[in-house]
């Protein structure tokens, strides 16, 4: 008996050691995850932290000292720039180092690599979409600049030695979570990170939708329905502005743009109206100190950890402050002493989609220009965990990528709905660019001068710089590679065998819209319309909505006296100027007589409302789900084809519809005997939106109020459940300065006040640390929510005594 128990109780270990370090489905190897010396529990982080720590690091050039304030913000002071960069990547990793794995991975196409074919379709997607043929572009662009060369492979070398000090147990949570164990970096990694934010901020397409429309309602109708100029606009460059160049001569529309009837049967992500961010800068004859203030507050999707990582760099070049990108070297928001710059996204249309015609099945050659054309393959060898390596052949014109065609079009993947098969791919982030050399020399800049010759080296994605000076200059320069289109061009899915439809260069650079020190004293962007209609070139023909623009200006044409709680305010004002367009209208037409006791109830809070999105209204969340609900009252009959699909007009479009054409024959419902007014529309509209909360909330009450509805959260950047935040209930909306919605929103607000000596503030919603057994991995989390900011450490020296210093670092080679 006793040998039975033995045998037994030797089979059971053996079953228990075998089961505890092998990967079952999506659970880790247990053994290893809970080993006490090398699993989960080694990621676990005192938020005390040692004053002072000398590290032997191989690879840098002299030596280097890091300050950490209270918040663990890093405060880098080297010798020369190699050893600036090379620290810079070191103390990312240190902090972010599975974050900018994780992102670089997704980027190139490679998850399958580390979580098995569960990945393979998407990697196959962001292959084709030439995510890495792009980043290596990008590269080797950069290669060519001696100086960037050096910073890229220094960033590099210094998250390698980070990687190369760590032990099994050491490594980030999420890769015991995952069992897989970091590579080294190489600036390839670091280009498709800039590459990834280029994928983001492209939004969606909307051309499918738009040539669906085409055909079915004829040029006249479209035109009506989607003009190539909204009806209220407030533009970044006020207008009235005169262009002092001489405009080239932009390429001559096609007589016939296409013959093309197809029906398009894919549904994509849409471009998103009014999710975007805000800049602005006044000059000092506004502010109480007589010295420009600046502010940005880009709107991304928020994740913990956050997308920005908050750093100081000095090094004998340059002193600079504010975020980089985890994987990226340098500061790309942010200021020195002299000088302060920030971004918003321009929505350029800068990725455009061409149908291909293959002379046979074998697709070597295609249609273009009245000949047949060699097709060039590029061959992705993608690395399953657990499977065998597959490869994958991807088919590229002149165009770009031909990202499907019907062999290689996989049946169950949602992202394949963005793409129509057998169209290549036009797309500004495939060029070869240099994009880091911009934010190096915005780093050390000093001058107006400086920032101008600055924008010259960039391309994508297009950016809104914001700029202001100690030398009393502000501007603004929405920037990046522009393509030189005839008007109208990428509005609709184009013949890629026409040469007209090619992109024909670009606007040269130095005549990108700008302007400079305008006579209303301040600058300011929030993703609407570049210019007013005199701009001689096309950029795009739909930008955001003006709500958000035109709250910033006209608070910022009655200001004076500001100072950086004036910036903070606007930064965090629900406002809604939509509210103010229609509600007053939308009231008017309901017919209370018809409504049941909740309707009325929530009639009478929503009339009464003050059109500010804060936390606590009810009426906010009443009115959201109102308006929504009538665009799709208006429009799902007409453009809600499930085989068709079509888009709904721009959210001005139907504000304009709504006021201004009282009796349009869109308010009908077509599938319906009775003709529907405006009125039936407006009140049909505001019972479902009235029901569809009661449905949901239950009867009028606390829950529903905005915040609880809105319910913003901050979610693990790989949606690992428990490593999110809680629910934070804030203000906020897509019509307001403070466009927050439930994932999206200000991914870093910050405010710089120069002078002669310049201060700043700022937060994000997050922590400098990427571990959620850290402290610092969300403590900055409350702050944001509440719209506050903290006031950024800006060192001058290593030897300068600042209160809130609590650890130093040297590091030595």
């Amino acid at each position: 008996m006793k040998i039975i128990k033995a045998i037994l109780s030797s089979a059971l270990a053996l079953i228990l050691v075998v089961s505890l370090n092998s990967k079952f489905g999506d659970i880790p190897p247990l053994g290893k995850f809970l080993d006490p010396f090398r699993g989960f529990w080694k990621n676990a982080e005192n938020r005390k932290i040692n004053p002072e720590r000398n590290l032997k690091v191989d690879g840098l050039h002299g030596p280097v000292e890091i300050k950490f304030d209270e918040r663990m913000v890093p405060h880098i002071f080297a010798g020369n720039n190699y050893d600036l960069y090379f620290a810079q990547g070191y103390v990312t990793a240190k902090d972010r180092l599975w974050q900018m794995d994780f992102q670089t991975r997704f980027a190139s196409g490679r998850l399958s690599e580390v979580v098995g074919s569960k990945a393979i379709e998407l990697d196959r997607y962001q292959r084709r979409m030439g995510m890495t043929y792009g980043a290596e572009n990008m590269v080797n662009t950069m290669m060519k600049d001696p100086v960037i060369k050096e910073i890229m492979e220094a960033y590099a070398a210094g998250i390698n030695a980070y990687i190369h000090s760590l032990k099994p147990g050491q490594y980030p949570l999420e890769y015991k979570l995952l069992n897989y164990i970091p590579e080294d970096w190489t600036p390839l990694n670091s280009a498709l990170l800039l590459k990834l934010m280029s994928a983001t901020l492209a939004g969606g397409s909307n051309e499918f939708y738009m040539s669906n429309i085409l055909n079915k309602y004829g040029p006249e109708i479209t035109r009506d329905l989607f003009p190539d100029y909204p009806f209220r606009e407030d533009p970044i460059i006020p207008a009235g502005t005169n262009w002092d160049f001489t405009p080239g001569v932009p390429p001559k529309k096609p007589e016939v743009l296409s013959n093309n009837k197809k029906t398009y049967n894919i549904k994509t992500r849409e471009l998103e109206d009014g999710i975007g961010s805000n800049n602005w800068a006044v000059a000092g004859a506004k502010s109480a100190s007589g010295y420009p203030l600046l502010a940005n507050d880009p709107h991304l999707d928020i994740t913990l950890p956050s997308i920005w990582y908050q750093i100081q760099l000095v090094s004998p070049d340059l002193n600079t402050c504010g975020v980089s990108i985890p994987g990226s070297p340098g500061v790309i928001i942010g200021f020195n002493k002299d000088v302060a710059w920030g971004v918003t996204n321009v929505g350029a249309d800068v990725l455009d989609w061409y149908n291909i015609e293959f002379k046979d099945a074998t697709k070597k050659e295609y249609w273009y220009n009245n000949k047949w054309n060699e097709v060039k393959v590029r061959v992705e060898t993608i690395e399953v965990k657990g499977g065998e390596t597959i490869t994958d052949s991807i088919y590229y014109t002149h165009h770009g990528p031909i990202v499907y065609t019907s062999e290689q079009r996989p049946e169950k993947f949602s992202k394949i709905n963005n793409i129509p098969t057998g169209h290549a791919l036009r797309w500004v982030a495939h060029d070869g660019s240099n994009d880091v050399r911009t934010f190096y020399e915005l780093n050390k800049a000093k001058n107006y001068t400086d920032y101008r010759k600055a924008l010259t080296h960039y391309s994508a994605p297009a950016q809104n710089f914001i700029f202001a000076s100690v030398e009393n200059d502000i501007a603004i320069t929405p920037n990046g590679y522009f393509p030189m289109k005839w008007k109208g061009q990428g509005k609709f899915l184009m013949d890629g065998s026409d040469p007209a439809n090619d992109w024909h260069g670009r606007i040269p650079a130095e005549q990108n819209p700008t302007v400079k020190n305008p006579a209303r004293n301040f600058v300011s962007s929030a993703n609407q319309f570049l210019t007013d209609q005199s701009y001689p070139y096309y950029i795009n023909w739909e930008f955001a909505a003006y709500e958000r623009g035109h709250r910033i200006n006209k608070r910022l044409a009655v200001m004076t006296q500001a100072n950086a709680d004036s910036m903070r305010n606007l930064q965090n004002d629900n406002y809604s100027i939509l509210a103010e367009n229609i509600l007053a209208t939308l009231v008017s037409l309901v017919n209370t007589e018809k409504l049941n006791a909740s309707q009325r109830e929530g009639y009478e809070i929503v009339s009464k409302w003050n059109k500010f999105f804060n936390a606590e209204e009810i009426g906010a969340s009443i009115f959201e789900l109102w308006h929504k609900s009538l665009a799709k009252e208006i429009w799902e009959d007409d453009l809600g084809d499930p085989k068709t699909p079509m888009r709904y007009p721009s959210r001005d479009r139907n504000v304009h519809l709504l006021l201004n054409e009282p009796n349009s024959r869109w308010f009908d419902n077509v599938h319906t005997a009775k003709k529907e007014t405006r009125a039936d529309a407006v009140n049909a509209a505001f019972r479902f939106a009235i029901d569809s909360l009661e449905r949901k909330y239950g009867p009028l009450k606390k829950e529903w109020q905005w915040g609880n509805v809105k319910h913003t959260n901050v979610p693990h950047l790989a949606k690992v459940a428990g490593f999110g935040s809680k629910f934070l209930n804030n203000g906020g909306s897509k019509s307001s300065v403070n466009a927050m919605s439930e994932n999206n929103g200000p991914s870093w607000r910050m405010i710089v006040a120069l002078g002669k000596e310049v201060k700043a503030y700022g937060v994000f919603p997050g922590g400098a640390s990427g571990n959620p057994g850290s402290y610092y991995y969300d403590n900055m989390v409350d702050t944001w929510s509440e719209g506050k900011l903290n006031e950024l450490v800006y060192l001058k020296s290593k030897d300068e005594k600042r209160a809130g210093i609590i650890s130093t670092w040297k590091l030595s080679d």
